[in-house]
């Protein structure tokens, strides 16, 4: 093999081999989860349960009546948007293995929510 066509070989291993190790890392958090979403003020609905999947890092609702959106990052990192009609609600924090929490708001309400893998 000449100089010119193992130096591309390895530029093309050197590429690819990050490219796969990032999709099965974000692969970690893939499945179904039950979201429990929690909020401190009394004129804010509280013990709200939603189901999510994620496929391949990114979110979306398993339910018709919760649209959900986002994604996971390699390091279990999560930002989503529930939406349901006119309401929205964004929320942050992190998954590991096979729970998570962080926090949420939207216009009037904030709250906390903790996540199970089905």
């Amino acid at each position: 093999m000449n100089g010119f066509r193992k130096g591309l070989l390895a530029s093309i291993v050197a590429i690819a081999v990050p490219l796969t190790q990032a999709g099965a890392a974000t692969k970690t958090f893939d499945g179904a989860w039950n979201v429990r979403i929690s909020s401190t003020s009394e004129t804010c609905a509280n013990g709200a349960t939603v189901s999510i999947g994620i496929n391949n890092g990114q979110i979306a609702s398993s339910s018709a009546a919760v649209s959900a959106s986002g994604r996971v990052a390699d390091d279990g990192s999560i930002n989503v948007t529930l939406s349901n009609g006119i309401k929205r609600a964004v929320g942050f924090g992190r998954l590991s293995g096979t729970s998570g929490s962080g926090t949420w708001r939207d216009p009037l309400c904030t709250g906390t929510w903790t996540a199970e893998r089905m």
